[in-house]
């Protein structure tokens, strides 16, 4: 019995299998290949890259919601994930302030600037 036989009697289910293991290691060596082509230049050194927020944050943490102010006062609205408004929370210039909250899932909103989810784990 030649291969084209026995793939007749195969099932439907052992051709897609052996199609899939097919691609996975066609995936896996385009991208092995892919690599190995870069070429960096000996004198390549990476740059570090420094994010600094000017604005204000909000930050889920164990227990707590960190709330950072930029460069002037900032006002945040906690509200829970029904919508309902759970906190107000002030801080001042360049301050920084933190909040116990019971675990779960808030939606911080900052004075009309922007919202986020933020999680207390």
């Amino acid at each position: 019995m030649n291969y084209q036989q026995k793939a007749v009697n195969l099932p439907i289910e052992t051709h897609y299998r052996e199609m899939k293991r097919a691609l996975y290691i066609a995936v896996c060596l385009v991208t092995l290949g892919g690599i190995h082509a870069i070429a960096l230049p000996d004198s390549y050194t990476p740059q570090r890259v420094e994010t600094v927020q000017t604005g204000p944050t909000a930050q889920g943490a164990e227990g707590r919601i960190v709330f950072t102010a930029g460069s002037s006062e900032a006002t945040f609205n906690v509200y829970s994930i029904t919508g309902q408004l759970v906190k107000v929370v002030r801080v001042g210039a360049d301050q920084r302030a933190t909040v116990d909250f019971p675990k779960g899932f808030y939606i911080v909103k900052c004075s009309n600037q922007w919202s986020r989810k933020v999680v207390v784990r």
